[in-house]
C-alpha cells in the first residue's frame, strides 16, 4: 500500500456505537484518520443483519430493494437469480449527476457521514464494506461527485451513487490531487473492487449524507462568520466614531437573548469605554452599527438549535428499509427524508445573508462623506495633488453591494419547492441538498463581503489615526493586534491598485479561520 494522507495533529475518529460531532466531520474533511469499531460484539451485530437478510430471502423470497424494483417499481418482482445484479443497476442508472463537482474536502465529509449512518448497524451491509470506506478515506481516495441531481427525499440517491461507484471501481475518483478512473486508482493500490450484495447499493445511496456533510461544514463557517462580523463592527464603530454605549451590558440585560448578548459582549470587549453616562452626548448611530448585535445575534442564537439538528441527523440511521438483525424485522419508513437539514440550511442562509446586508450598509457609511464623520471619500489614502486621480475603495464597495444582492437573492427557501417525482412515489420531497448548496453559496458571498469590509475597516481606522494620533493610543490590544495582522499583508491603499489577489488571499484566510477572534 502507498503512504496514507498526512494527518498532523488530528486523532483517529472511530465509527460504530459512538456519537460523532460536527467537529469530527470537519476533521475528516481535512484528512483525519478514521477507524471502524473492531469490538467483537459490534461486528457480530453487523453480521446478524446480513445473515437475517439472507435467511429472509430464502424463506420468504420478497424483500424491498432486493427482490423488487425501487420506489414506484416496488411492485416489479426481480427473480432471485437476478437479485445480485440489482444493486449494480441501481448505482448505474443513478449515474446522471450534473453541474460542478463537490470539492475534495466535501467528498471526504460525504463519505464520513455515510459511514456514520451505516455504522449504526441497521442497514444490512457487511462489515467489509464499511472497512473499505475506512480504507479509502485513510488513503485519501474520494469519488468525484456532481452537485446537482438530488431532491433530498429518497435520500441523496444520485450523488451517493458516485460513492457506490467508487467502491465497485466505476466512474472517476480523486487521488493525490488528480482525477482518474476509479478502476485505475484501485488497481494501483491493489484494492479489488467490491461486488455489492443485495441491499448494499440501496444502503449506500438511500440517505441524507450529502446534505448533512454540507451542513456540518456550513455550520463551522457560519460560527466563525458571526465572530468575524462582530470584530468588523468594532472596527467600523471606531472608524465612524460610533457610540460605544450601544453595546452596553445593562442595555442588553433588558432584552436578554443569549446569542445577541454574546455578540454585544464581544463588540464591547473590543472597544475602550468609560462608565455608562447619565445621557450619552453621541445619541444614536445608524442601525447598521446600533443594531449589529441584534442582526448577528439571530444567527448566534439559532446556532445551538442548528447544531442539535445536524448532529442528530449525523448520528441517525437514515436509509430505507432498516434491518433489525437482532429482533429480525425489516423496518420500512421514510428516514431518508431530509426535512430537518433542509430547515437548518434554509434558516442559516437567511441569517447569514442578513449579516452580508448589515456589513454592506457599514461599508456604505464608511465610503460616503455625508456619513463617515470626516474620513476621505471612498477611504482613499491619497494625499495632496494625488487625490483627484485616486478612488480608494469605490469599486470594492460596488462589488460588496453586488455580492450582498446575490446572497439575498439566494435566501428563497428551497424546502418549500417540493416536486412530485418518480411516478408520484416521491410525492413530497425535502430539497435539503439544494438548500445546503444554496447555503454554501450564501456563505461564500458573505465571506467576500466580510473580507471587503474588514479591509476597508482597517484602512478607515488607520486613516482616522492619521487625523487623531491620540486615537491609536486608546485602541484596545485586540483591535491593535487585528489591524496590525491585517495590514501586514494589506498595505494602506494610497495609490489605486488592483485588489483581487489580496481579496482572494484574505478570503482563504477567513475560510481557514486564520484570525483568532473571541474566546468562547
Amino acid at each position: 500500500m502507498l503512504d496514507k494522507v498526512s494527518h498532523e495533529k488530528i486523532s483517529e475518529i472511530c465509527f460504530g456505537d459512538n456519537t460523532l460531532s460536527i467537529n469530527d466531520i470537519e476533521a475528516i474533511s481535512k484528512g483525519a484518520v478514521v477507524e471502524l469499531n473492531g469490538d467483537a460484539d459490534f461486528r457480530k451485530r453487523i453480521d446478524k443483519g446480513v445473515l437475517f437478510l439472507d435467511r429472509l430471502l430464502e424463506e420468504e423470497g420478497v424483500i424491498y430493494g432486493v427482490t423488487t424494483g425501487y420506489g414506484d417499481s416496488c411492485t416489479v418482482t426481480v427473480p432471485k437469480e437476478l437479485a445480485n445484479e440489482l444493486p449494480l443497476h441501481l448505482t448505474r442508472f443513478h449515474g446522471c449527476g450534473l453541474g460542478q463537482t463537490f470539492s475534495h474536502q466535501i467528498s471526504r465529509a460525504i463519505m464520513g457521514v455515510r459511514l456514520a449512518s451505516l455504522s449504526r448497524g441497521v442497514s444490512g451491509v457487511r462489515y467489509e464494506l464499511m472497512e473499505r470506506l475506512v480504507e479509502l478515506l485513510n488513503l485519501d481516495v474520494t469519488p468525484v461527485i456532481p452537485q446537482e441531481g438530488s431532491v433530498g427525499a429518497s435520500g441523496d440517491l444520485t450523488p451517493l451513487s458516485y460513492v457506490a461507484a467508487l467502491l465497485i471501481g466505476e466512474r472517476d475518483a480523486s487521488y493525490k490531487g488528480k482525477t482518474r478512473p476509479a478502476s485505475e486508482i484501485l488497481k494501483e493500490l491493489n484494492i479489488d473492487p467490491l461486488v455489492l450484495r443485495p441491499k448494499e447499493g440501496l444502503a449506500i445511496m438511500n440517505g441524507t449524507a450529502v446534505m448533512t456533510a454540507i451542513a456540518c461544514l456550513a455550520y463551522k463557517r457560519a460560527d466563525y462568520l458571526a465572530q468575524l462580523a462582530s470584530r468588523i463592527t468594532s472596527l467600523v464603530s471606531i472608524a465612524l466614531q460610533g457610540n460605544v454605549f450601544h453595546f452596553d451590558e445593562m442595555l442588553f440585560s433588558l432584552k436578554p437573548h443569549p446569542g445577541q448578548s454574546q455578540i454585544a459582549s464581544w463588540i464591547r470587549s473590543d472597544l475602550e469605554h468609560e462608565e455608562l453616562p447619565r445621557n450619552s452626548s453621541r445619541l444614536q448611530d445608524q442601525y447598521s452599527l446600533r443594531c449589529a448585535p441584534h442582526v448577528i445575534g439571530v444567527l448566534q442564537d439559532a446556532m445551538p438549535m442548528f447544531k442539535n439538528m445536524i448532529e442528530t441527523e449525523l448520528n441517525s440511521a437514515n436509509d430505507n428499509p432498516l434491518i433489525d438483525g437482532e429482533g429480525e424485522h425489516v423496518l420500512h419508513g421514510g428516514h431518508f427524508y431530509g426535512g430537518h437539514i433542509a430547515f437548518v440550511m434554509d434558516s442559516m442562509k437567511t441569517c447569514v445573508a442578513n449579516i452580508a446586508d448589515l456589513l454592506d450598509r457599514q461599508m456604505a457609511l464608511m465610503m460616503d462623506t455625508r456619513f463617515n464623520r470626516g474620513l476621505p471619500a471612498n477611504l482613499s489614502g491619497a494625499q495632496g495633488d494625488r487625490k483627484p486621480v485616486n478612488h480608494g475603495f469605490k469599486a470594492l464597495q460596488i462589488g460588496t453591494s453586488a455580492w450582498t444582492a446575490e446572497a439575498l437573492k439566494q435566501t428563497m427557501p428551497a424546502s418549500v419547492f417540493s416536486r412530485s417525482t418518480e411516478c408520484h412515489n416521491q410525492d413530497k420531497v425535502s430539497m435539503g441538498t439544494i438548500a445546503s448548496r444554496d447555503c454554501l453559496r450564501v456563505l461564500e458571498l458573505t465571506e467576500q463581503v466580510a473580507v471587503s469590509v474588514l479591509l476597508a475597516g482597517c484602512q478607515a481606522v488607520k486613516l482616522r489615526c492619521q487625523q487623531d494620533t491620540n486615537l491609536c493610543q486608546h485602541l484596545t490590544p485586540v483591535i491593535t493586534g487585528m489591524i496590525n495582522e491585517v495590514m501586514d499583508e494589506f498595505p494602506l491603499v494610497e495609490e489605486d491598485r488592483p485588489l483581487e489577489s489580496e481579496l482572494r488571499k484574505f478570503i482563504s484566510h477567513i475560510q481557514n479561520r486564520k484570525f483568532r477572534l473571541y474566546e468562547k
